[in-house]
């Protein structure tokens, strides 16, 4: 065989054994990642699983429990369903998720409106100690909530006197507190959003006429639908989820408890833990939370990675 042959046999050789090799790892890197998919979902996804499996499960415990129980059936459902819609009931299920429904839903309306002015205001007026507002509202910010439990339940007795609507055991001084502490997040969110909207359509606008109220309602609100999409979810499935404050605040009647609060009397007695029943309540409960989220997924990645894109 001449030289040239041999040269020509090599290169052959090793392009063939280059790609043995790219396709080796071609199937390695996927098997990596369905391993990686794999984990995640088994993360996900057991959770879910073991409530079903507890909802399922009429012995009413978790005590033992197999993933698929023995004599499965919808019983514990029904304990839910039948005394649900009765306010005098022990435990009025869906009046508590009617109170978290409702709570939820006005405390994200009223927070997207606050805090899509404060944003408006902040990203496109200059004043004197707009910097040290920003930064308060974040170092504030920074704390939890639960650090403000004993301020808020004096603040809210003292408010009580004055305005009974908006005092303890009331929703509407649940809301003002949830208000409270979901403006800061929200506002630096917003704010982030709406510095990435050009000043030339402020300009413009203002040349035809348009005055700042209605700039932020006719542009600007248009224009922001991602972030305020973003905001209104995030701050619903917060106060929907939301346990201590709600139960420092609600006291006394069963009626005005929220979801959280009220599922956690199924497995606060010390003799009479009922877990199939709570698993069920917590299964029809997040039902809400899963249709809002998926009737809004399409504004939920374009409003968070935009709102982060200049602060």
């Amino acid at each position: 065989m001449s030289s040239s042959g041999v040269v020509q046999t090599n290169v052959l050789e090793k392009a063939r054994r280059e790609r043995v090799i790219a396709r080796r790892k071609r199937r390695i890197g996927l098997a990596l990642r369905f391993l990686v998919l794999g984990v995640a979902l088994f993360y996900a996804l057991f959770p879910v699983v073991w409530i079903m499996s507890a909802a399922l499960n009429p012995a009413n415990t978790i005590v033992n429990q197999k993933l698929i129980p023995d004599n499965a059936s919808f019983a514990n459902f029904q304990v839910l369903l039948e005394d649900g819609f009765d306010s005098s009931a022990l435990n009025p299920f869906f009046i508590w998720m009617k109170n978290s429904i409702l709570v939820s839903g006005i405390t994200a309306i009223l927070s997207v409106l606050v805090s899509a002015l404060s944003a408006y205001s902040f990203s496109r007026f200059r004043f004197r100690g707009r910097r040290g507002m920003l930064l308060t509202i974040f170092l504030v910010n920074v704390f939890p909530n639960s650090l403000t439990m004993v301020a808020s339940f004096l603040l809210l007795q003292q408010v009580g006197r004055f305005i009974p609507s908006f005092g303890l055991g009331t929703h509407g001084g649940l809301i003002l507190l949830y208000l409270g502490g979901a403006m800061g997040i929200n506002t630096w969110l917003m704010k982030g959003y709406f510095d990435t909207i050009p000043r030339e359509i402020d300009e413009s606008a203002m040349i035809d006429g348009a005055s700042h109220w209605t700039l932020f309602w006719r542009i600007f609100l248009p224009l922001t639908r991602p972030i305020i999409t973003v905001v209104g979810i995030i701050t619903f499935i917060f106060t929907y989820s939301d346990f201590l404050l709600a139960l420092v605040v609600l006291r006394g009647q069963r009626e005005a408890f929220t979801l959280a609060v009220g599922l956690n009397f199924f497995i606060s007695g010390q003799f009479t833990n009922q877990w199939g029943v709570f698993a069920a309540g917590a299964i029809m409960g997040a039902i809400p939370v899963v249709i809002l989220f998926m009737l809004t997924q399409d504004f939920i990645v374009g409003g968070l990675t935009q709102g982060a894109v200049k602060g």
